[in-house]
């Protein structure tokens, strides 16, 4: 007997779907901001010629790029509190993991894109007299972050689709309340695919606009 696909039950549900992306968009957003932070710290680190600076930051960012995301949220929730000592809400874990994952790319990218810059354009910035962080924000980090905006892009919008990851851990965002509308109705065909249908609706727009600037800047 063929499949009788019905969606129209899910209206039921709307406040679920919203609350979804809600939580979904402010992971996003949240953790772009403070892997930003994070990733301009350690790129910049990464910079220093000193072993004993270096070292902790390349343990770092290849811990988290080298091992899965899904495996990193288990084990700061699960883990990580029999460590401390103290229990760890699944939201401020989760937030905390994906803030560290995309900092370490994010890192470097910062540092990618700094090193890239013509060794010339550091000589004519000593020439000059300034100062190293003066070089850095004025000579060499304005034509680094041309070069850094499509993989900082890119990186974005796959920070999106790895939010989906801590609906493992109970944080309720778009595949967390996909779950909880299909325990509730045995209809997982019909739930599943309209999540996948708003993640889409989500990526699709912000995939567009990376493209496009990236052509602009190629044709600049």
């Amino acid at each position: 007997m063929p499949y009788e696909w019905s969606f129209g039950f899910l209206w039921r549900y709307e406040r679920l779907f919203v609350t979804g992306i809600e939580v979904t968009l402010a992971f996003t957003l949240g953790t772009i901001f403070l892997g930003l932070i994070v990733g301009l710290l350690v790129g910049l680190g990464r910079l220093s010629p000193s072993r004993l600076v270096n070292a902790p930051l390349v343990a770092y960012i290849e811990a988290f790029r080298c091992t899965p995301l899904l495996v990193q949220i288990v084990w700061f929730y699960y883990a990580l509190p029999v460590i401390l000592g103290i229990q760890i809400p699944a939201l401020a874990a989760a937030g905390l993991v994906l803030s560290l994952y995309t900092g370490a790319f994010y890192a470097e990218i910062f540092r990618g894109g700094i090193v890239s810059i013509e060794r010339g354009q550091w000589d004519a910035a000593r020439a000059l007299g300034l100062r190293r962080w003066s070089m850095m924000r004025l000579v060499i980090l304005p034509q680094a972050v041309r070069r850094m905006v499509p993989p900082f892009v890119n990186q974005s919008i796959t920070q999106l689709k790895n939010t989906s990851l801590v609906s493992t851990i109970a944080v309720p965002d778009l595949l967390y309340q996909g779950q909880l509308i299909t325990a509730d109705t045995y209809r997982p065909l019909e739930t599943y695919t309209v999540v996948a249908l708003i993640y889409f609706a989500l990526l699709l727009p912000a995939t567009m606009l990376a493209q496009a600037y990236e052509r602009r800047l190629a044709a600049t």
